[in-house]
């Protein structure tokens, strides 16, 4: 019997709570010894206690140190920030995996295999930002400061650099705009180059590609890339566009890491106008429960739940209607707990 787990549980907005409720069902069938602590986030948090993060939230993952998250919605005016990014920064989330990998085969792309690996926390997204008034319009300029740290690049790129070496990466491409950014990228792709000769040179094949390129490789052969590596504003990009090679978001769970902390989630929205109709499917979130059993060292129950969810697919034909079929939310997780317990 594994030790029990502690970690906190935010079911999130729209169909969260319903794609929650097939994801923990799906880990009671495996035996996930997670102990849960029920918090909210997001609408749900500004309902209850008037903040889309609330401290008991915050409270929670300081003490387990590990979250399974559903999607959440920022509520709209009020000056109220992402809940998303307030978490990465409260608890130095540095790191964002986005493994895509095909489930479905007989699509465009097939056989898809890849991970993005993204720094969360530094480039045009720490939010600088101001404008200038000219004349009466105080809005006639736009400006944006962009702020990479070699110490932060060093830390990203070590994580991804290990992820590599502990999963069998062959092939690890750092993504930047050196040629024209040649600071704010720069730095990243220096720090990168000279870590791989330092440390790591040998373990894998490194190889530098410019953004725009990558975009279109990646829709060209998308099979020439194992693992890519990259500055924040990028790596949003091109995680998204890698989950379009293999069904998109439906089919993309991700992992926040830190050195504190690690919170799990699926990255698609919260789909308010399919809510409570039973009709989301909760793959990406399961897919981000498997990550997280891999990151607690479980690989086994890990494994066997990625393995539940492919003969679920294909082999039963069960599927929720954005992949063609019809189950419902509950029809598909019922048939994924036959599949563990068969």
């Amino acid at each position: 019997m594994s030790t029990p787990i502690a970690a906190t549980l935010i079911p999130g907005d729209g169909i969260g709570p319903e794609i929650m409720d097939a994801t923990l069902a799906v880990l009671d069938a495996l035996g996930a010894p997670f102990v849960w602590e029920r918090q909210v986030a997001g609408l749900e948090g500004v309902k209850v206690a008037g903040d889309p993060l609330p401290n008991a939230t915050l409270d929670s993952i300081r003490r387990t140190r590990l979250a399974l998250k559903g999607p959440l919605e920022t509520p709209s005016g009020g000056g109220y920030r992402s809940s998303n990014v307030r978490l990465r920064e409260e608890f130095q989330l540095y790191a964002n995996l986005r493994p895509a990998r095909t489930i479905i085969p007989g699509g465009r792309f097939d056989n898809i295999d890849l991970v993005v690996v993204r720094e969360n926390l530094e480039g045009l997204y720490i939010g600088h930002e101001h404008y200038v008034k000219i004349d009466d319009d105080p809005h006639a300029v736009a400006m944006a400061t962009g702020i990479n740290t070699r110490a932060g690049g060093r830390r990203l790129l070590e994580f991804a650099f290990d992820h590599a070496v502990a999963t069998g990466r062959k092939k690890v491409t750092i993504v930047h705009k050196a040629n024209i950014m040649k600071a704010l990228t720069g730095i990243f792709l220096d720090t990168g180059l000279k870590l791989y000769e330092d440390k790591y040179k040998g373990k894998f094949e490194l190889d530098t590609v410019i953004i725009d390129a990558c975009a279109m490789k990646l829709v060209l052969n998308p099979w020439q890339f194992d693992m890519l590596v990259t500055t924040n504003l990028f790596g949003d990009i091109l995680s998204d566009l890698v989950a379009g090679l293999v069904g998109g978001l439906g089919m993309a769970p991700g992992a926040n890491i830190g050195a504190d902390a690690a919170i799990f989630e699926a990255v698609h929205g919260s789909a308010p106008d399919i809510a409570g109709k039973g009709l989301a499917n909760p793959i990406a979130l399961m897919l981000a429960a498997a990550m997280m059993l891999d990151h607690v060292k479980l690989p086994a129950m890990a494994t066997q739940l990625r393995t539940a969810i492919d003969k679920t697919l294909n082999v039963d034909g069960v599927r929720t209607g954005d992949l063609g079929g019809q189950a419902s939310t509950a029809e598909f997780t019922q048939a994924m707990i036959r599949r563990i317990q068969g």
